[in-house]
């Protein structure tokens, strides 16, 4: 009887989760997803609706936590929807913060992340690009001395 009520509420918040997801298409165009840091995990973020709605791919960052991702996710979608995302090079314009690269990502690499995407696009096509950033010295996961836990999905063709 406990684990029955447990399903059935573990079921509803998914209910009001997905409506959530659908009404944020619906109504901004995209959602943000947030998966949080924990311990010996690190935290990522990722889009759904933007490749739809804006023509350009999803976007997925790993090592940022949900604010400032968040606020990535809205400035990229801001500034590239409906037009080319430059790839593989240095993009200062972005956020004030620091400098970023676009990688090309394959879906397949990115099954065990992006959950909310693979259930709203089911047999739909889409795409996705990693963010990338520099660590606190402003090397790329790219150079030498890089120091910083941001998992590398995609892959650097410079």
């Amino acid at each position: 009887m406990k684990n029955e009520r447990k399903m059935k509420q573990s079921q509803e918040k998914k209910k009001i989760y997905f409506k959530r997801v659908y009404d944020n298409i619906k109504n901004i165009g995209y959602h943000t997803t947030a998966v949080l840091e924990e311990k010996d995990f690190t935290p990522f973020a990722y889009s759904t609706g933007i490749f739809e709605n804006f023509k350009i791919p999803e976007l997925f960052i790993s090592g940022l936590g949900p604010n400032l991702s968040g606020q990535l996710i809205e400035k990229y979608a801001d500034k590239y929807k409906f037009s080319e995302v430059p790839l593989n090079k240095i993009i200062d314009d972005l956020t004030d913060r620091f400098p970023i690269y676009f990688l090309k990502v394959e879906n397949k690499d990115l099954v065990e992340y992006v959950l909310t995407s693979i259930k709203f696009y089911k047999n739909r096509n889409y795409e996705y690009l990693q963010l990338v950033f520099p660590d606190l010295n402003g090397n790329f996961p790219n150079e030498e001395n890089y120091d910083y836990d941001q998992k590398i999905i995609g892959k650097f063709d410079v």
